[in-house]
């Protein structure tokens, strides 16, 4: 058939129609019909009777199948082709690279050109280059460096700028630097690619000075090199050396900024928290695109200036077109700085806009959103939106632990955190540290065990958040070995870990534990925060220590640090309950607590009626019933002090203006875990399954202790 058209006639006419198909505007899938029509005709044209394709028409359809991404016609066209060049190989090798999917297949490509008996050239090696550097595949990118080595490629002026960019994607910074100084004159290319390199992985002081370097030698750095360091100093938070290259920028007269260079600077301000600068630098971008509008409200949420956020989002809003329209990270960045401002002002129109604007469904906005109810103590709100999300990522669920149990609902959160699992989300360090502050706050030391064989089984055990949370767990359920263990294996615990230990210790009655392990932190060049010093007053004290908690008191004032409320409880209990009342009054009086807490009066007024004070007595429930006359507390503790001095007609009239509120008092409650179920008791409750064994357990106790009682008696009767 072939013959009888005369094919090597027809051929300069195919090989123009393949040309006019490269340069075709049709859309791709009508260019690919007809390529493949012209590849059906060589497949005629390849019988043996007729004579072969020239390759030059080969090479020009490869090209075509190449260019509309159609590898697999590619392929088979160079596998059908009897001698194809390495013209062939290297653009159907230089398409699969361009695709991570395809990436393995060049691999194999690349062994059939050697296969063939063809020497592969320069641009060959480049595209295996490419290859290993999108598959992050260092063995394969080292022996592609051998082989360019072995054919006297590095002497190019592509394979090396290929080696760099194979470096960089495979995370080997240092082979990167090596091989750009094994250059003898890198082009600009390179000089950009080692510095993003250097960049990527956190060596800015390396980039830096190739960034010197380059300068010093005359080359005049793109915009791209300084878009790339400036982002470097914006990670870094490194505002001295950004400045400088601003400044560089200013005075040169090679460079004028295009637009990713000026929301390059405005990213390096906002992340530096220079956001005065970065406003006058967004200020005099021309036509701010929606990169820069991100950056700044990012940057107004990166120091949590809300309202500054919300009137870049409103501005953003008011000049808002189609290329202009705010987009996830727009929603995402401005709910995240309105967080800390009431969700009924702000948060809320907002989650409004979020779905008006069809982003409802997005788990990146759904996040902050999340967060933002749970920062506004909302649980309920971010419950809802939380069930109304289809696909849920580990990051939402993770929101849902830890936002409950910053919240103090631990029961809750640990439900999300089992479900968590159920759903087959790998656990990360912030969940499995928010399931176990939950587990602290309920004393469930069965569930932290739990959850410490979790830790250690999903291998995190050796991140000090973890580790803090594991010997807080521990500490807060009294378990001080436990704790202790988790602590020793911990090479530099910080802060937390610290605290942690001394609050356990002094908790749980090991208060001499507690100072040592408070000089301990200090010979180890930790500084106390307002935490270790409430747990240092604390354990004070629970064992009556004045001495000794006056002393820490002193300290922590010359540590510059302010006492809270927590710290004037621990004091003036420590010195009422120790009988030196009238040093509480002035404690107290002093503080700036007094006016704000009642709580302070009424652990004193305890005190007062331990010791029967009636004069301070009367006066300290006089300063906590100006703040709350009707709190049944202090009316209860002053009738017990009029009580214990025989003043029975001042009690008499405290209880009649006690029965007169008529408030009921909400019971306290305790609570015991028994065979993984936990039993919750109340006083005058009625209502346990198993109330009558309770019932005859406490009388045989209580006859035990009768017993005991008597026979003690009778023992020092007869000495």
């Amino acid at each position: 058939m072939s013959s009888r058209l005369g094919f090597s006639n027809l051929e300069p006419a195919l090989a123009a129609a393949a040309e006019a198909l490269f340069r075709s505007a049709s859309p791709p899938r009508a260019v690919l019909r007809r390529a493949r029509a012209l590849h059906a005709l060589l497949a005629v044209s390849s019988l043996p009777s007729a004579p072969r394709p020239a390759t030059f028409l080969v090479n020009q359809l490869l090209a075509l199948y190449c260019r509309h991404s159609a590898v697999a016609d590619a392929l088979a066209l160079l596998r059908s082709t009897p001698y194809p060049s390495v013209v062939s190989y290297n653009t159907v090798l230089s398409a699969l690279s361009r695709a991570p999917r395809h990436a393995p297949q060049a691999f194999d490509l690349f062994r059939g050109l050697y296969a063939s008996g063809l020497r592969p050239t320069a641009p060959s090696l480049c595209t295996v280059l490419r290859a290993a550097g999108a598959l992050r595949d260092g063995r394969a990118g080292a022996a592609a460096h051998s082989q360019a080595l072995a054919l006297g490629f590095l002497g190019s002026d592509i394979v090396p700028t290929a080696l760099l960019q194979m470096y960089s994607g495979c995370g080997s910074s240092r082979d990167a630097n090596q091989v750009f100084d094994e250059m003898t004159t890198p082009d600009v290319v390179a000089w950009n690619c080692v510095m993003h390199c250097n960049v990527r992985y956190g060596y800015l002081e390396r980039a830096l000075r190739k960034f010197r370097q380059m300068v010093s030698f005359g080359l005049v750095p793109t915009e791209s090199t300084l878009s790339s360091v400036l982002s470097g100093c914006g990670r870094s938070r490194d505002s001295h050396h950004g400045r400088a290259l601003h400044g560089w920028l200013v005075k040169s007269d090679e460079l004028d900024p295009d637009l990713p260079l000026q929301n390059a600077l405005l990213d390096m301000y906002c992340c530096c928290g220079d956001l005065d600068t970065a406003l006058r630098v967004f200020q005099r971008i021309e036509i701010a695109d929606l990169v820069s509008w991100n950056t700044i409200i990012a940057g107004f949420s990166g120091v949590g200036d809300g309202w500054s956020a919300m009137q870049a989002f409103v501005q953003l809003k008011a000049v808002s077109c189609k290329q202009l329209a705010p987009d996830e990270y727009t929603f995402a960045a401005v709910v995240s700085a309105a967080a800390v401002l009431p969700a009924l002002f702000s948060g809320k129109p907002l989650h409004a806009a979020v779905i008006k604007a069809g982003w409802e469904s997005s788990v990146f906005v759904a996040n902050t959103l999340i967060n933002m109810y749970f920062t506004n103590e909302e649980p309920g709100s971010a419950q809802i939106l939380f069930d109304s999300i289809t696909v849920k990522d580990v990051i939402m669920w993770t929101e849902m632990v830890a936002g409950h149990s910053a919240l103090g609902e631990g029961e809750v959160a640990l439900k999300y955190f089992i479900s968590m699992l159920d759903k087959g989300h790998k656990v990360d360090n912030f969940s499995l540290s928010s399931a176990l502050n939950s587990t602290a706050d309920l004393a469930g030391l069965k569930q932290g065990e739990m959850l410490h064989a979790q830790v250690v089984k999903s291998g995190h055990e050796g991140n000090i958040c973890v580790s803090g949370s594991l010997v807080d767990m521990y500490a807060k359920n009294g378990a001080l070995g436990g704790a202790h263990s988790i602590f020793c294996t911990i090479q530099k615990p910080d802060l937390k870990c610290w605290n942690s230990m001394i609050g356990g210790c002094g908790n749980h009655g090991d208060s001499e534990m507690a100072f040592k392990l408070f000089d301990d932190m200090i010979h180890g060049g930790l500084q106390p925060d307002h935490v270790t010093y409430i747990s240092l007053l604390s354990a004070c004290s629970h064992r009556g220590l004045v001495n000794k908690g006056k002393l820490y008191w002193f300290r922590m004032m010359n540590d510059g640090i302010v006492p809270g409320f927590k710290h004037y409880t621990s004091m003036v209990s420590l010195l009422s309950r120790t009988g030196l009342l009238d040093e509480a009054v002035n404690l107290i009086n002093g503080s700036p607590s007094a006016k704000r807490y009642p709580e302070l009066w009424r652990i004193l007024l305890s005190s007062c009626v331990t010791f029967k004070d009636l004069s301070i007595g009367v006066h300290v429930a006089q300063q906590a019933l100006e703040q709350d006359p009707d709190d049944m507390s202090t009316l209860i503790l002053l009738s017990n002090l009029y009580a214990s001095l025989g003043k029975w007609d001042n009690v008499s009239e405290i209880r009649r203006r006690i029965r007169g509120l008529m408030t009921e008092k909400e019971p306290g409650l305790s609570w015991i875990e028994l065979k993984k179920m936990v039993h919750v008791f109340s006083a005058d409750d009625e209502c346990h399954t198993q109330i009558d064994d309770c019932r005859d357990e406490l009388l045989r106790i209580k006859a035990n202790m009768e017993l005991l009682d008597s026979g003690e008696n009778d023992l020092v009767s007869n000495d």
